[in-house]
């Protein structure tokens, strides 16, 4: 039994070393045997066993922290197999999982940018030293708060006791609130992004916002101004709400026409290409005018200026304005029927009641529409008489002639004989008629009467117009 009990004792204490060993392999193995140290101006709170990691993934742990003779923190790094050889270049940062605990610290290793070869000249070596020019510590909340002086530390402090009096009893609202911060952090963060995408354009923008700001600062006497302007406007536009309210129901029906405007607009600007195609050539003819207009332009700057007084000038009773005012109002001239002084320049002058004087010109323009379309038939002969002065004559095939009429006494009722008056054309001799007593001649009698008789007026039109055929000025004497 003695026996048997020594024998487990020795196979007991050989189980415990085999552990001992198997532990202190894993331990201090360090993943495959390759570290690093990293200087730092401290440790930051670090402990043997934090995590070391590589774009957020674990890397390595932390496996040794000591003192070097100039005062620094030097942190060993234990790396894994699948990071290692890290690149020349690489940085080391002490970070914070969170703001719970103490010892929750990790080794942040940021590759540096570009491909890098695995070399020995490229590569950090096993046992090799990230320099203190390329490590970052982190700063705990607490050494912020020792740079600030005891009346700042106070005030910080009375600030998160008066939070807290803020919050009480609105649990319910700031669960709500918290509900909704994930999604705004996360809308905010990929805001951020699209931002930092093109950073020297965000750059551009703050500096000519500042730009911006500089020049409203500068006019921000100006701009006082304009907000109390704008507020009277706003007061007003409320003090008539319901004309404004009218205004709005009315502009649905008014955007609708506007658009049916605009859409004609689009094919008349169409039909105008034409006209602008043609005045182009004549728009740059006139080019020398408007160079001779500019002087003429400067020159008569007096001349408006003194229009300006006549039409507008301070005091009564002394300008264009003041005379448009004297005048009576239009309506009462146009429309009512009162008794009537008008005034031509001698003193006011009694015309009796009468009535406006639109009614009167509608009046009048009634009573000669009989006139008007009595003599309607002789326009004819009023255009005719008109293009004589024009033209000299027409032309025919030996070329161009003139018919020459030679009238006496034309409206004498006591002449009745015709006389002969010998005229001379193209070296030919022949005679024309002078006719008298020609008083009732119809419209188009300047004429040769037509073979069809279609520019002869009948019977009955001729007694219409009180005019007889037989007075026409061409053809046969009748």
């Amino acid at each position: 039994m003695r026996s048997v009990s020594v024998a487990g004792r020795v196979a007991a204490v050989g189980a415990v070393v085999a552990a001992i060993v198997v532990v202190a392999i894993l331990l201090f193995a360090g993943g495959g045997g390759y570290t690093l140290n990293a200087r730092f101006q401290n440790a930051g709170q670090l402990v043997g066993g934090n995590l070391v990691q590589i774009g957020g993934a674990p890397a390595g742990t932390v496996t040794g922290i000591k003192i070097t003779p100039d005062g620094q923190a030097e942190v060993q790094m234990s790396i894994d197999d699948g990071y290692n050889p890290l690149p020349r270049g690489t940085q080391a940062v002490i970070r914070q999982s969170s703001l719970s605990g103490v010892a929750n610290r990790y080794v942040d290793l940021q590759l540096p940018p570009g491909n890098h070869t695995t070399g020995k000249e490229a590569s950090l070596p096993n046992g090799g030293l990230i320099p203190i020019t390329s490590t970052t510590t982190s700063v705990d909340l607490d050494q912020l708060f020792n740079t600030l002086d005891p009346p700042t530390r106070s005030a910080i402090k009375d600030f998160f006791a008066n939070s807290a009096a803020q919050f009480k009893g609105k649990t319910a609202q700031q669960r709500e609130l918290y509900r909704y911060l994930n999604p705004l952090l996360s809308t905010s963060s990929r805001l951020f992004g699209e931002l930092n995408r093109d950073s020297p354009l965000l750059s551009r923008f703050l500096t000519d916002s500042s730009t911006l700001v500089s020049a409203l600062a500068e006019k921000r006497n100006e701009l006082a101004a304009l907000i109390t302007n704008a507020n009277s406007t706003f007061r007003a536009l409320g003090s008539q709400r319901l004309a404004l309210e009218e205004a709005i129901a009315r502009l649905p029906d008014f955007m609708r026409q506007a658009n049916t405007t605009f859409v004609n607009l689009r094919a008349a600007l169409t039909d105008v290409d034409p006209l602008v195609n043609a005045s182009k050539p004549v728009a740059i003819k006139l080019r020398p005018f408007l160079d001779q207009l500019r002087p003429l332009a400067r020159d008569i700057r007096p001349t408006v200026r003194d229009l300006a007084q006549v039409v507008l000038q301070p005091g009564p009773n002394n300008d264009l304005l003041d005379l448009e005012q004297s005048f009576p109002a239009l309506a009462s001239s146009a429309l009512d029927t009162k008794k009537r002084k008008p005034n031509f320049g001698g003193g006011p002058v009694s015309v009796g009641t009468v009535r406006g004087a639109f009614p009167i010109t509608t009046k009048a323009l009634i009573d000669t529409a009989p006139i008007v379309a009595f003599g309607r038939p002789y326009t004819v002969d009023l255009f005719g008489w008109f293009d004589d002065f024009s033209t000299s004559g027409p032309t025919d095939a030996e070329g161009g002639f003139s018919r020459a009429q030679v009238v006496f006494n034309l409206f004498d009722f006591t002449a009745s004989t015709p006389t002969l008056i010998p005229l001379g054309q193209r070296g030919e001799n022949f005679t024309m008629t002078a006719r008298t007593g020609m008083f009732r001649k119809c419209p188009g009698s300047a004429e040769q009467a037509a073979v069809d008789g279609s520019n002869v007026w009948s019977a009955a039109e001729q007694q219409k117009l009180d005019c007889a055929e037989k007075y026409r000025e061409t053809g046969p004497i009748r």
